[in-house]
């Protein structure tokens, strides 16, 4: 008997119909008091060895239906391999083929990080000299918010660099690119996380959003809110994420931010700015430039010829989180971006843009970094 459930950490679907396989009907599920949606994840059982179409009925009304041209699910029989799945979108309906090999199969829209994940990541790195774990305060799912602060412990003039990750949460690329980082300024015997570490200290929110990581949202917390949207005026009641994160920013200052994001209809890696802020600048504009362009050398999987629009002088939305630490600040403020899909210039026909991908990005991002630290 074909069964499909998303009972779990991150699951999100809606069963329409499982009368056919070749004609499972599914809808994806709002963010919890939002109009958001694109984000699923789902386990389907007693399909093995026969050939199942599922069928997402409402794609056409999804949060980005841009992103579903030439995009392919993922697929995992054992949660930690994801494949991508053929996957059709034609007149408002996503259609993903399986023909299982094994009693049961995840299907997501991206290899999911689960909060699970989050907690063995924590309880992996607190042993670590080099790190010291505060707990910032609570969410309104009660879950805690989570921050690393990685420090050489010598007392000296340093930098200050913040990375948070996965504001939005069913951008879960975001989070297997800040374990990558993460992992790279834990080893002792990397040569660059050494030479950072001696130079900055860092601040590192690997999931800004557990609730709604947790609640298999696409891109909004337990209340609706879009955090990437709270930075000017956020409050306890509806973004404690942002109210958390931002109050300790003060605390330590900032010479360094990068937010750590996922788009779902570009298939690039690529580097959003600041250049909208009422302080930007031709200053500011060089270092944008020369961090890019380091990233670019450094890792094939990163260009710089495409991705958003440059906003115009002074029309920036401050209550975007780079935004508003470029200007609250007067840092060098970035978004990293990446793909749903696959990256056009380096393409992976099996994994499309992946967990161990993303992971690896994180790892260059320092190196980048380190080539540009001196002129932050």
């Amino acid at each position: 008997m074909i069964q499909i459930s998303s009972s779990f950490d991150a699951g999100n679907i809606k069963v329409l119909s499982l009368d056919n396989p070749d004609d499972i009907r599914l809808e994806i599920k709002k963010d919890h008091q939002s109009d958001f949606y694109q984000w699923f994840y789902f386990r389907l059982t007693g399909a093995k060895g026969r050939s199942c179409r599922l069928r997402i009925m409402n794609a056409g009304g999804s949060a980005y239906v841009d992103g579903w041209a030439n995009y392919q699910a993922v697929a995992s029989t054992d949660r930690e391999n994801w494949v991508r799945a053929q996957t059709d979108y034609t007149d408002g309906v996503l259609d993903i083929y399986l023909a299982p090999e094994e009693d049961a199969i995840w299907v997501a829209y991206f290899a999911p990080y689960s909060m699970e994940r989050h907690g063995d990541l924590i309880a992996s790195v607190q042993s670590s000299d080099r790190v010291r774990l505060e707990m910032l305060g609570k969410t309104l799912d009660g879950q805690d918010m989570d921050l690393l602060h990685f420090s050489n412990g010598v007392k000296a003039r340093k930098k200050t660099c913040w990375i948070i990750a996965r504001q939005h949460p069913g951008e879960s690329m975001a989070q297997w690119c800040a374990e990558g980082l993460i992992g790279r300024l834990l080893d002792e015997a990397d040569p660059v996380s050494r030479e950072l570490l001696r130079r900055a200290d860092f601040y590192v929110v690997p999931n800004m959003n557990p609730d709604g990581s947790r609640r298999g949202h696409l891109r909004t917390n337990a209340c609706g809110a879009n955090l990437n949207r709270e930075w000017e005026n956020p409050t306890m009641e509806r973004s404690p994420e942002v109210h958390l994160v931002r109050t300790k920013m003060r605390e330590t200052g900032m010479d360094f931010c990068l937010d750590m994001h996922g788009d779902e209809a570009l298939p690039y890696n690529f580097i959003a700015g600041a250049e909208g802020t009422p302080d930007w600048s031709e200053a500011r504009a060089a270092e944008l430039a020369a961090y890019k362009n380091a990233l670019a050398q450094i890792s094939p999987d990163f260009q710089t010829s495409k991705g958003y629009p440059v906003s115009p002088p002074g029309t920036a939305n401050l209550s975007m989180a780079t935004n508003w630490t470029a200007q609250a600040f007067n840092c060098l403020s970035m978004t990293l971006e990446m793909p749903f899909k696959d990256t056009v210039d380096t393409p992976d026909a099996e994994y499309g843009w992946s967990p161990e991908r993303s992971a690896l990005l994180g790892r260059s991002c320092l190196d980048a970094l380190l080539a540009r630290i001196d002129d932050l």
